[in-house]
């Protein structure tokens, strides 16, 4: 089973997570910051991975370190879970339509870390949440994942539908990407022989 559990302590946040990568999208998390814990809800239910997170972080100050540090977090976590990256399928792209907004994500399970995010918002807020805070999370995720993520909002006027179309976007390429290949399950999909180095 490609599962990890994590703990990250640190002046700032204090985390622990747990993820099954082959599970049904069950989640149970609590930030502190409610639309954020809404949008993680929507990437686990929605890339089918269990997804256990409660975070404490310095929300006396801002947002900021919780949402960076759980982006980290359970970009290790993932990065853990799978592994070499046996038989995984590796790639995968979409388009995610939600009202007025679409967005694409792609996503490369590859080693290597990279984000590119072409995403704006009309407004610097959704509810308190600061919409800066998204492409922080993206990139915390990506980097620590190690994976090349591609994230750009195509259109759309409502801040809640754009962000929550980020991460449903994303979700469902990782259900794609890491969904096991039974053709291919004993073997690393790359050419090099490795996915982590």
């Amino acid at each position: 089973m490609r599962k990890a559990e994590l703990s990250r302590d640190t002046s700032e946040t204090k985390i622990s997570l747990a993820i099954n990568v082959d599970g049904g999208g069950r989640y149970d998390v609590e930030t502190g910051i409610g639309f954020f814990d809404h949008m993680l809800e929507q990437l686990s239910r929605h890339s089918l991975i269990d997804l256990k997170l409660k975070a404490d972080g310095d929300l006396h100050i801002d947002q900021h370190h919780t949402v960076e540090d759980v982006g980290i977090a359970l970009g290790q976590a993932l990065d853990r879970a799978l592994g070499d990256r046996r038989g995984i399928t590796r790639y995968a792209s979409l388009d995610l339509a939600m009202d007025e907004t679409l967005t694409r994500a792609a996503v490369d399970v590859s080693g290597r870390p990279y984000l590119v995010w072409r995403v704006g918002f009309v407004r610097h807020k959704v509810g308190d949440f600061d919409t800066e805070l998204f492409k922080e999370f993206f990139q915390a995720f990506a980097q620590n994942a190690r994976i090349t993520l591609h994230i750009e909002n195509l259109y759309g006027e409502n801040a809640h539908h754009v962000a929550e179309t980020c991460f449903k976007a994303v979700a469902r390429v990782l259900r794609q990407a890491l969904a096991l290949d039974p053709r291919t399950a004993d073997e690393i999909p790359s050419t090099k022989g490795t996915l982590t180095a």
